[in-house]
């Protein structure tokens, strides 16, 4: 697995992404690309439209053309790489594909995204059948959807879309925040067991819906313990913890401890089975928190409250904005009230030290 392959699926139904469009679902229904399991097969199952699949799956073509489906990203953020997997599609896989994207304002219909600038994000490739299909991508642009075209028809169980998230800062509150979440731009930069789920989903939206949406190290059978570091989506100064172990039962951690750099934010805090726990922390300014948990189990989120200086907010309106495509760009520079030659101007001339005064909040 590459490193790519190890960030955060964009597109996944869990993290908020969806299926807007698709031009053709004759065999099995476009939802499937982004479903988070893994793909399954079952011989000789039929149902009203022939063999089940769990995937997307269009008709035969008998004319000129290909199948388009479009993914709202549940997580908008800078693309690392595509796996567009086509898992129990043998005689009827795509022989090519293609990927591109966008970045668009709020929530377009899928009529007003036909019309949106996409980008090329894979160029027309080769497809293998019941096979794993990665792709890196090197656009450094933040976008919001992609799209998939097989060429010309067929099947793609998954499609998985890697990178890192990159929250619009618009939205965000500087004076109470989870800086752990990944939806703010909190990423996993370290881990010492992943053996049964990604330390990603102690991250992730959301409460875990079973144990399995959580992090589960194997069993210890030495005097060491787990631990995983988590690096803040901004600089900020810590005030709560959520330590939450639902679903886990039998195989809870007993205790946890918590640390930025030389400070101890909690040590050795009992834990309980399915329980969400929440501490008060001294107020403490962080970049990136280790959570040792004690020996090892599961986990099922980790939480982290606190605010951001206007400093750092700042920058995280900087880094939002020079990421941004150049239509979309302008039209965030245009509605907040620049005139249009210069919002282009302001745009060519990327990448800013300094945000551009109709966006500082």
């Amino acid at each position: 697995m590459t490193e790519w392959q190890r960030l955060p699926d964009l597109a996944n139904r869990r993290l908020g992404g969806s299926v807007v469009w698709a031009n053709d679902e004759s065999f099995a229904e476009r939802e499937n690309l982004i479903r988070p399991t893994e793909p399954v097969f079952q011989p000789a199952t039929f149902g009203h439209k022939g063999q089940v699949y769990d995937g997307w799956e269009t008709r035969r073509r008998r004319e000129p053309g290909s199948d388009h489906a479009v993914v709202r990203l549940g997580l908008p953020g800078v693309v690392r790489g595509v796996v567009v997997d086509t898992a129990f599609f043998t005689g009827n896989y795509p022989p090519e594909c293609s990927v591109e994207a966008c970045s668009v304002e709020g929530y377009p219909s899928p009529e007003e995204l036909m019309r949106a600038d996409w980008h090329p994000l894979v160029p027309r490739a080769p497809l293998s059948g019941d096979t794993r299909n990665p792709f890196p991508v090197t656009d450094p642009h933040r976008y919001t959807h992609v799209r998939l075209t097989i060429h010309p028809d067929g099947g793609v169980a998954r499609l998985r879309v890697h990178g890192e998230p990159v929250p619009d800062p618009r939205f965000l509150d500087p004076a109470s925040l989870d800086l752990a979440a990944l939806e703010n731009g909190a990423t996993i930069s370290g881990c010492s067991n992943m053996f049964y789920s990604s330390p990603a989903n102690l991250i992730s939206p959301g409460h875990a819906a079973v144990m399995g949406e959580g992090w589960e190290t194997a069993r210890r059978r030495d005097d060491a313990n787990d631990w995983v570091s988590v690096r803040l989506a901004a600089p900020g100064t810590l005030r709560m913890a959520e330590l939450d172990t639902s679903h886990f039962k039998g195989n809870a951690p007993a205790r946890a401890t918590l640390t930025t750099g030389d400070a101890v934010l909690l040590n050795h805090v009992r834990l309980q089975p399915d329980t969400r726990h929440r501490f008060l922390l001294p107020p403490t300014e962080a970049t990136e928190v280790r959570l040792d948990i004690h020996p090892d189990g599961g986990m099922a989120r980790l939480r982290l409250w606190g605010s951001l200086t206007p400093a750092t907010h700042r920058a995280l309106h900087l880094h939002w904005f020079n990421l941004l495509p150049e239509p979309h760009a302008i039209a965030v520079l245009t509605a907040a009230g620049l005139p249009a030659p210069q919002a282009r101007e302001t745009t060519t001339t990327r990448p800013h030290t300094t945000l551009p005064a109709p966006l500082t909040p």
